[in-house]
């Protein structure tokens, strides 16, 4: 009987290696978007996808990522413009916030100027006291305009939270732990304190003596 004989093992792994390096019938490579539905589409009339369709396809694929990066630009361009804006107001803000206050109290220093001239001029001490006031007024209503309130406790209950107490003294006729004295004014700013009133306390007197215990 005639022996058969087998390839040699050589070839046989030579064939196994050409088998799988080739693609399987039907199987699909990777392909863009774009270049893979051009590809469809002629494939779908019956006919390959031209290399004309497939860089068409490629440049619109092109235009359309420059479009969005642009916009990507912009953007950024444009959220870095709104930061240096913001940044700019926020330090007119700060190096501006006296502007008002600075303006109302002109007409104070105008007043004054005017009061320290009739000062010099007049022996009349009536009139310099007038403008005195009047320059007082002013600045008074000048605070108040902006938010600066006066602390002035006459005769009110001690408040420790607003004011501060120098001493206590005796007095009949005052009511017990009232303000006596105010030695300095205090100020609120919009009701925070800015500085609390000096004042002197009032105290109770030492009870009297009992005469008719002493007598017995």
């Amino acid at each position: 009987m005639a022996k058969k004989h087998s390839k040699p093992a050589a070839q046989e792994a030579g064939a196994s290696e050409q088998a799988a390096s080739e693609p399987e019938a039907g199987a699909e490579t990777p392909e863009m978007p774009e270049v893979a539905e051009a590809a469809e589409t002629e494939a779908a009339d019956g006919a390959p996808a031209s290399p004309e369709a497939l860089q068409a396809a490629l440049d619109e694929a092109q235009r359309e990522a420059d479009g969005l990066r642009d916009a990507a630009l912009r953007a950024r361009a444009e959220a870095e413009n709104m930061r240096r804006r913001a940044a700019r107001e926020v330090e007119n803000a700060h190096r501006f916030a006296l502007e008002r206050f600075a303006k109302d109290l002109l007409p104070v220093l105008d007043s004054l100027e005017k009061a320290v001239e009739s000062a010099a001029a007049t022996d009349n001490l009536a009139a310099v006291t007038e403008g005195v006031e009047l320059s007082l007024k002013l600045f008074l209503d000048c605070l108040e305009r902006n938010g600066i309130e006066q602390i002035d406790p006459l005769g009110e209950p001690f408040d420790p939270a607003r004011q501060e107490a120098m001493a206590m003294a005796e007095n009949p006729d005052a009511e017990p732990n009232s303000v006596l004295e105010v030695m300095q004014k205090g100020y609120l700013l919009n009701g925070r304190l800015v500085r609390a009133a000096k004042v002197i306390v009032a105290k109770a007197p030492p009870d009297a003596p009992d005469d008719a215990g002493e007598m017995a």
